[in-house]
């Protein structure tokens, strides 16, 4: 039973150092997908504002284009008025007049919108562009601090989770079962805790629970946590033959 006790210490020991090293990096794997949504979303709006002060471009050119011809055709049939040789043909010209006339009216309409427009557009633009600026300095800085704590730790980490491979198929599937509940119920992941001064994580062991834990010679749970409760001596074999 010493045995499997040690396996134990030593599997929690691992997990417990895997687990540091995980909260090392803290939340900046999350912050970075964070981040990469926001540039795209930042990305994706500067494009289309982008697309809309070209489309805003192209529009006007071709409104005063529409404007210039508009008023010559006027002119023309203004002119044409002049020469006509009946009511019929005089009205006919009318006509086309007050249509090319309210073609320019709508044209210059439009392009007093489009100017208010290309005028707010930008300002929008520049700040878009600052902050897709800002948030991609903030992008690159919370990587560089991932890749300097996983440049420190990834090594460690990798050697732990081999070992822990190696640990975990010496123990038996039962207590691995046992051991792995407890973990995922666990808020800091520690199922196998050590007994110090006759406590196991600052909560006091009843005397008999105290003998039995010294006794090493079966599985001894907390009541009140049912986490597995060892002698320290484990835990301190643990340190000595896994630490890197």
């Amino acid at each position: 039973m010493k045995e499997v006790l040690q396996q134990l210490a030593n599997l929690q020991y691992i997990d417990s150092r895997i687990d540091e090293i995980k909260q090392l990096r803290g939340d900046l794997p999350e912050e970075i997908l964070d981040i990469e949504t926001d540039i795209a979303r930042g990305e994706s709006k500067l494009n289309k504002l982008k697309e809309e002060e070209k489309n805003l471009m192209v529009e006007y050119d071709n409104l005063k284009l529409e404007v210039t011809t508009s008023e010559e055709k006027v002119k023309k049939y203004e002119d044409q008025q002049l020469t006509v040789r009946n009511n019929r043909e005089y009205d006919a010209l009318t006509k086309e007049i007050e249509v090319q006339k309210q073609v320019i009216e709508n044209s210059k309409a439009r392009l007093i919108e489009i100017e208010k427009r290309q005028e707010a557009i930008g300002p929008e633009i520049e700040a878009a562009e600052k902050s897709l600026a800002e948030i991609k300095t903030l992008y690159n800085a919370k990587q560089n601090s991932l890749e300097q704590v996983m440049k420190s730790t990834q090594e460690e980490e990798d050697v732990l989770e081999a070992k822990r491979d190696e640990v975990e198929k010496e123990i038996d599937a039962r207590y691995i079962r046992n051991y792995k509940r407890l973990r995922n119920g666990l808020n800091n992941g520690i199922a196998v805790v050590a007994m110090d001064r006759g406590a196991a994580l600052g909560m006091a062991l009843p005397p008999q629970t105290q003998v039995e834990v010294r006794r090493m010679n079966k599985i001894i749970t907390d009541e009140s946590s049912g986490r597995i409760v060892v002698d320290q001596s484990f835990f301190d074999n643990a340190k000595k033959n896994l630490s890197l």
